[in-house]
């Protein structure tokens, strides 16, 4: 028997519906939380993937602990709590050694080919969460790794990032990020162009009566209706006495 969970690491808990399954097969569910903490202490503070094979007649079982999700590794390497929900914003920059460390860990539970694979992988994940790579979109990135131009460390397999570097890093991001947040300002001025223009051109419409000018108008057309009837009525009175003479 296979159970597949999804806690944070080192901090895995016992839920009413992991009681439920483990209960009738008498397993000590304390001793087994322990046991995937232990296994899963290195991801503390990322949700990762734990398979536990059991064996039922023996009450004996085993752990698994898969790497988390590339998305989850990402965040933790640069200290995020989530990504970008638009695609127009940058939430960081991550350095290509940091790409590879990653790669690295995650490797073995990649469907490629070679480690270069790997790293392309890692860093198209970087798209859905608002990540550059070395100062650059993930697509431009992955260009420049076909390109050559980081064979050097990609083959080393480095994951080290320099102090010189880290800073070279945050000068991309801040000079990335301030670039996008004049074009988003742009952006938002056009459009509020845009919309006053459409307002110009729309033809005013008239004003709403209010409901007592609407009572004031149905007086004065009741009004109006008894003086013509008043009229008729006169009219009719004349034709009368005017036939009676003759």
């Amino acid at each position: 028997m296979k159970l597949k969970l999804l806690v944070e690491g080192g901090n895995a808990k016992p839920g009413p519906a992991l009681s439920q399954q483990l209960g009738p097969l008498g397993i000590n569910l304390g001793k087994l939380i322990s046991e995937v903490n232990k296994a899963s202490e290195k991801y503390k503070g990322t949700k990762v993937p734990v398979i536990i094979d059991i064996d039922p007649s023996t009450k004996e079982f085993k752990i698994s602990v898969k790497t988390p999700p590339t998305s989850e590794l990402i965040k933790k390497e640069l200290g995020l709590e989530k990504g970008a929900g638009d695609a127009k914003i940058k939430v960081a920059n991550l350095a290509i050694e940091q790409a590879i460390k990653i790669a690295k860990e995650k490797q073995k539970d990649m469907l490629v080919n070679s480690f270069k694979s790997a790293v392309k992988n890692v860093i198209a994940t970087c798209t859905s969460l608002g990540v550059l790579v070395e100062g650059k979109e993930p697509k431009r990135a992955t260009k420049m790794i076909d390109e050559g131009q980081f064979d050097d460390l990609i083959e080393k397999q480095i994951t080290e990032v320099s102090a010189e570097k880290k800073k070279e890093i945050e000068k991309q991001f801040e000079k990335v990020k301030a670039v996008i947040e004049k074009r988003i300002k742009e952006e938002e001025a056009e459009k509020a162009v845009e919309e006053a223009k459409k307002k110009e051109a729309e033809p005013e419409k008239p004003e709403e009566e209010k409901p007592e000018e609407e009572a004031e108008k149905a007086v004065e057309k009741e009004g109006k209706s008894e003086i013509m009837a008043g009229k008729e009525e006169k009219k009719e009175g004349k034709g009368k006495e005017q036939k009676a003479k003759k």
